[in-house]
């Protein structure tokens, strides 16, 4: 099966997620808010306002929002340019009628930190960049150049210039803080909300194949013994019915349809019976098919059992997709970085089970330990990985599936680099490289505990 692929999505793709309808609704709330304002301060604080231009600039809001009711579909998405273009208007909208109420003056100026924290949470950061500078270059025109703000007795209702000074710096600081604050943070929760889909993906696929092995499994299971009386019987009928050639050629017939149903046993892939026995397997057993994809990618790979265990007492675990993919992806990330060798250890006692995977390779960057297994992170290596490894554009996507699926089924993963610090000095020393640790409580994935323990009987028919 080829390999799926995961396309992370960009701020320009990301802003054709906002339907016209949000727009038009948030434009309508800041309407009704506008001409709240005006009204409260004309009829309860008697402020003398230039009523009909301040109509005039909400008009046009209210031009522009019924224009796109009537024109376009409620559900139409708009794209980066549009969305753009009508936080810009509104940008610029606000800022022509705080030029009407008095500039800095007008406590409402901080209102124009919406619009960029809108841009910097939806948009692209090239559009963030353009309507943060727009708002500062706003904010400075509105500290000089505004209509001031009179009573109906005709004084002027003015702040000191200190105080508008310092809410011009406020602005300007709090546009620049609010639009980085905003926009790492939706970064931040775009890459996890895009890692997360890759690891439902991977454990979507893990979980087919296991199901088709274990369809296949099953069907060989149940039908290998008649197929081989069939075809045991069929071979004597053959030999006897020498002296009957057309009866000696159904013979050959039930032969060769029973050498067919073993090949489309091989290769079948439609629901049959869930093999009671597959659900369970060795540790070794399940640490061996993780990484039997990696066994002939030009590197050594040794499975060994901690010291002072024997082999005959390994426990059988729980095969489940999620433990299976993420031990591949570790042993991936091994052998990628490995010099030569990498080594597969699993150790056990009576309340953990513990898989322990080492290579000889250069090891995690020192000052990002802490941070493996962030999604889209570059891994291990610099500039080397990246150039032996070109397809994996430095995202760390694999080792954030591994510990995602792996926590899941209940493990605690630890990183670490150089010689194994569970092993005396001079024990082993090649293993230099990374060293990654899954362990879980034994209760957890051990198939013979009371709670996980694989029920006997028929195999039951899948469900699907």
């Amino acid at each position: 099966m080829a390999e799926t692929t995961f396309k992370v999505l960009k701020g320009s793709e990301r802003g054709n997620w906002i339907k016209l309808r949000t727009i038009t609704l948030l434009r309508w709330a800041a309407i009704a808010g506008q001409l709240t304002a005006i009204f409260v301060a004309q009829i309860f604080f008697d402020l003398q306002l230039e009523i009909s231009l301040c109509l005039s600039v909400i008009s046009v809001s209210v031009l522009g929002n019924l224009i796109a009711m009537f024109i376009f579909p409620e559900n139409k998405r708009l794209t980066e340019t549009e969305n753009l273009l009508m936080v810009f208007f509104d940008l610029l909208q606000l800022s022509l009628l705080l030029y009407l109420t008095g500039g800095l003056h007008n406590p409402f100026s901080i209102l124009i930190l919406g619009p960029v924290t809108v841009s910097a949470s939806t948009l692209s950061l090239r559009s963030t960049v353009f309507l943060g500078i727009t708002a500062i270059l706003a904010v400075t025109l509105l500290a000089e150049f505004h209509l001031p703000l009179r009573t109906q007795q005709g004084f002027l209702l003015r702040v000191p210039d200190i105080f508008v000074f310092g809410n011009w710096i406020a602005t300007v600081i709090a546009v620049v803080f609010l639009g980085a604050y905003s926009r790492r943070v939706t970064v931040e929760m775009h890459a996890m909300s895009d890692a997360l889909q890759a690891t439902y993906m991977a454990l979507s696929r893990e979980q087919k194949l296991t199901d088709i092995g274990g369809v296949v499994a099953a069907a060989a299971h149940e039908l290998g013994t008649p197929l081989a009386t069939i075809k045991l019987t069929s071979a004597e009928l053959i030999e006897d019915l020498e002296d009957r050639p057309e009866l000696q050629e159904d013979a050959r017939l039930i032969r060769e349809q029973a050498d067919r149903c073993r090949d489309i046993m091989r290769s079948m892939g439609q629901a049959g019976k869930d093999d009671l026995h597959l659900r369970q397997a060795p540790l070794m057993a399940v640490l061996r098919e993780a990484a039997d994809p990696h066994l002939e990618r030009g590197k050594a790979l040794h499975f060994e059992i901690a010291d002072g265990l024997d082999a005959q007492s390994q426990p059988s675990i729980l095969r489940r997709p999620e433990i299976i993919h993420g031990m591949r992806n570790l042993i991936q990330n091994g052998v990628d970085f490995a010099a030569e060798n990498v080594w597969v250890e699993a150790g056990w006692n009576e309340n953990q089970i513990r898989v322990r995977i080492m290579d000889d390779g250069a090891g995690y960057p020192p000052h990002l330990i802490g941070r493996i297994g962030d999604p889209f992170m570059r891994r291990r290596r610099g500039g080397e990985g990246t150039t032996k490894r070109p397809e994996y554009e430095g995202m760390g996507l694999g080792l954030f599936i591994a510990k995602t699926l792996l926590e899941r089924s209940g493990a605690e993963l630890s990183f670490a680099n150089g010689r194994d610090p569970h092993r005396s000095s001079g024990v082993h020393s090649d293993r230099c490289g990374a060293i990654v640790e899954a362990v879980w409580s034994r209760w957890k994935i051990d198939a013979q505990s009371n709670e996980n323990a694989i029920p006997s009987g028929e195999n039951r028919p899948l469900e699907i």
